[in-house]
């Protein structure tokens, strides 16, 4: 946390305003982990929402071992 404090005050110092600005607002909103990226088979990045359901369906599908599912291509 202090290392977060100390980088504000040195954009601050060099009038670095945008990041002055980030940190603070990164301060003021908190942590908020993004979780619309995943990784296909091949370690691709997915990002269209109807992908990225359709690869969960099959991770979780394959790691459940559950039968009958039918597998969602992309």
């Amino acid at each position: 946390m202090t290392v977060k404090f100390n980088e504000l005050e040195t954009n601050t110092k060099d009038k670095n305003i945008r990041d002055s600005y980030m940190d603070i607002n990164g301060f003021k909103n908190g942590y908020k982990p993004t979780t619309d990226r995943v990784k296909n088979d091949k370690g691709n990045q997915v990002l269209h929402t109807h992908r990225i359901l359709s690869r969960w369906r099959n991770h979780f599908s394959q790691l459940l071992n559950i039968r009958g599912i039918n597998v969602v291509r992309d």
